[in-house]
């Protein structure tokens, strides 16, 4: 197991944090820390606890017990707004955009810039602007999200928690039933999210994808921090990690399948 050096003081650190639901612990003493300007992939099998986690972070669910530090100082995330107000933004993986409208309306949905009447010239240009820092390749800010694939879908919804200035962007399998090209879109937006200086928690199952953006990789098992990896370490480590097996089972595994190939491969 290895870690990268970080010297600097996280944005976002957790200490002992507990889930429960019932008799049921979904979380139990989970730390995590995430710096500015690196991205943290959040990993495990299903049932590890990661959605749990980012519904706590996303002041969706409660915690029973541990602390959350956010920029330097002890915070208590009662309320999706209050985690949204402080700078921790989430993109769920059904990124919530309204397919009927536009661009420009899904991305301050909720947050027009006039009570009393739609800035449309100023928040078409602010829309303008963001996606071009973003290099999004978007065809036009008044295209409907209809009519958009599923990388740039994703865009739209990565640029919107943008718009209030979040110190922390999670997001939740955000290549999750893209095709490849859409995939390598969205990794590259991440990347430039992570250059604009925000931690970045990634939430994913494919190590791959991980593998590509993440600066360190956190396992979790069965509620519980299982191991902290950066993208160097071996795909066995990591497995084992993921699944609870030993290195030497999961070398047993890759040897029995590498014998079972070179035998078939002699057969034909």
């Amino acid at each position: 197991m290895t870690t990268s050096p970080n010297s600097t003081e996280p944005v976002l650190s957790l200490r002992g944090i507990t889930k429960k639901f019932g008799a049921v612990s979904a979380l139990t003493d989970i730390d995590l820390d995430v710096h500015a300007g690196e991205v943290v992939a959040l990993v495990g099998d299903n049932g590890a606890g990661k959605s749990t986690l980012v519904k706590v972070l996303a002041g969706a669910h409660q915690p029973n017990g541990g602390t959350i530090r956010f920029a330097g100082k002890e915070v208590h995330l009662d309320t999706p707004a209050t985690a949204m107000q402080l700078g921790i933004a989430t993109v769920y993986q059904d990124l919530a955009l309204c397919e009927n409208l536009d661009v420009v309306a899904n991305l301050f949905l909720g947050h027009e810039l006039s009570p009393a009447r739609l800035d449309e010239v100023t928040m078409e240009v602010r829309a303008w602007t963001l996606l071009k820092e973003l290099a999004a390749r978007i065809p036009s800010v008044r295209e409907p999200i209809a009519s958009l694939s599923g990388g740039q879908r994703q865009t739209v919804a990565i640029a919107r928690s943008l718009l209030l200035d979040p110190k922390i962007i999670m997001l939740d399998e955000p290549t999750a039933a893209l095709g490849v090209a859409q995939t390598a879109e969205v990794l590259n937006l991440i990347e430039r999210v992570r250059d604009r200086g925000l931690g970045v928690i990634m939430i994913s199952h494919n190590m791959e994808d991980v593998r590509a953006v993440a600066d360190r990789i956190v396992v979790l098992r069965l509620g519980r921090n299982n191991g902290v990896f950066t993208r160097e370490a071996s795909q066995q480590d990591l497995v084992a990690a993921i699944t609870g097996a030993t290195e030497n089972s999961v070398s047993r595994r890759s040897e029995r399948r590498q014998a079972q190939a070179q035998a078939a491969e002699v057969s034909r």
